[in-house]
């Protein structure tokens, strides 16, 4: 029988990163590329740690500064447009 070398399989579903990813494991896991990500780096808008001249992301990290961003998150100031009634009910109790 002929031995052959097993090559590991890329992670490429995102449930299956990295705990700690490079730029193109990032690249990756966000779907952007990796210009932009250097990008987010020289602005200083993405948590990134340097390891000599290699950038490293922890995915926890990442994964929270994602929650961070969010832009759908629901505040008590916004209008609910699913249940009208509620929101009718306490603008008459302030009145």
């Amino acid at each position: 029988m002929e031995k052959r070398k097993v090559k590991k399989a890329k992670l490429s579903t995102l449930g299956s990163a990295r705990e700690v990813m490079d730029i193109r494991d990032l690249a990756e896991y966000l779907g952007m590329g990796k210009s932009k990500i250097y990008a987010l780096i020289r602005e200083k808008k993405i948590p990134a740690s340097r390891i000599g001249r290699q950038y490293r992301f922890s995915k926890e990290v990442i994964d929270q500064w994602l929650k961070e961003r969010l832009i759908t998150q629901r505040t008590d100031s916004q209008i609910s447009f699913f249940s009208p009634s509620s929101e009718a009910s306490s603008s008459d109790q302030t009145s």
